[in-house]
C-alpha cells in the first residue's frame, strides 16, 4: 500500500493541500494533518513531499504565506488559500471528480 499511496498521491497532492487549507491558515505540520484527518487516515503527507509542493503552490499563485508562531511558541510559516487557489480548487475538483467517475463506470463493467 505504500507505494500505491506515494503514486496517487503525486496526483492528488495539490488538490489535497487546497481542500484541507480551505479558507483557514496553517502551518506545515497542520497541512500535513489535516490532510490525514480529511482522508480518514488514507493519505499521509511527508515533509519532502509537502514542502516543495507548498513553495510551488506559492509560486503558482494558489497559497500567500506568512511568519507566525505555532502552537508551541515557535516561528512557523502559515499558508493561505488565494483567489486563484480557489479558482484551482475547483478546476482540480472537477478533473478528479470526472476521472473518479471514469473509473467507476470502467469498474462496474464486464
Amino acid at each position: 500500500m505504500e507505494r500505491n499511496q506515494a503514486n496517487l498521491l503525486q496526483g492528488t497532492l495539490d488538490l489535497l493541500i487546497l481542500k484541507a487549507i480551505g479558507d483557514g491558515e496553517f502551518h506545515g505540520l497542520g497541512i500535513a494533518r489535516r490532510v490525514e484527518q480529511i482522508t480518514g487516515g488514507t493519505f499521509t503527507v511527508r515533509p519532502g513531499s509537502l514542502f516543495p509542493a507548498l513553495h510551488r503552490m506559492e509560486e503558482a499563485g494558489w497559497l500567500k504565506s506568512f511568519w507566525g508562531e505555532s502552537e508551541n511558541n515557535r516561528r512557523a510559516k502559515y499558508y493561505q488559500r488565494t483567489k486563484a487557489g480557489e479558482h484551482q480548487l475547483g478546476v482540480e475538483t472537477e478533473q478528479w471528480t470526472t476521472i473518479s467517475r471514469a473509473i467507476g463506470r470502467a469498474l462496474k463493467t464486464t
